[in-house]
């Protein structure tokens, strides 16, 4: 059973920092795809980063460069680090894992994901 808490979340000013972590239970596998979607009220659920069991790693346009997603050694924790962050970054960011697989081109998507965590609120303010 996997199981997926987020923590980390918070409310800083637009150029700030954020770090968000997922910790991760019931992952031991040896693929998987793991990251970080954001929703926004009244908008869809958005991929923002992954990281597969290769270390490969892949992040939405609107973020590269300013965030970056890592995993530790034991592979039970999930690390966001979110710098440069805009008014537009504002939203509930979720943690999601898929297992027996790696990432494909649909990380982005959803629906590609089967375990959720509950979300952390992060908010930039201008």
């Amino acid at each position: 059973q996997v199981q997926l808490v987020e923590s980390g979340g918070g409310s800083v000013q637009a150029g700030g920092s954020l770090r968000l972590f997922c910790t991760a239970s019931g992952t031991s596998y040896s693929s998987y795809c793991m990251g970080w979607f954001r929703q926004a009220p009244w908008e869809e659920r958005e991929g923002v980063a992954i990281v597969d069991s290769f270390g490969d790693t892949r992040y939405a346009d609107s973020v590269k460069g300013r965030f970056t997603i890592s995993q530790d050694n034991a592979k039970s924790t999930l690390v966001l680090q979110m710098n440069s962050l805009k008014p537009e970054d504002t939203a509930m960011y979720y943690c999601a894992a898929r297992v027996y697989d790696s990432c494909s081109d649909s990380w982005n998507f959803a629906w590609y994901f089967g375990h959720w965590g509950q979300g952390t609120q992060v908010t930039v303010s201008s």
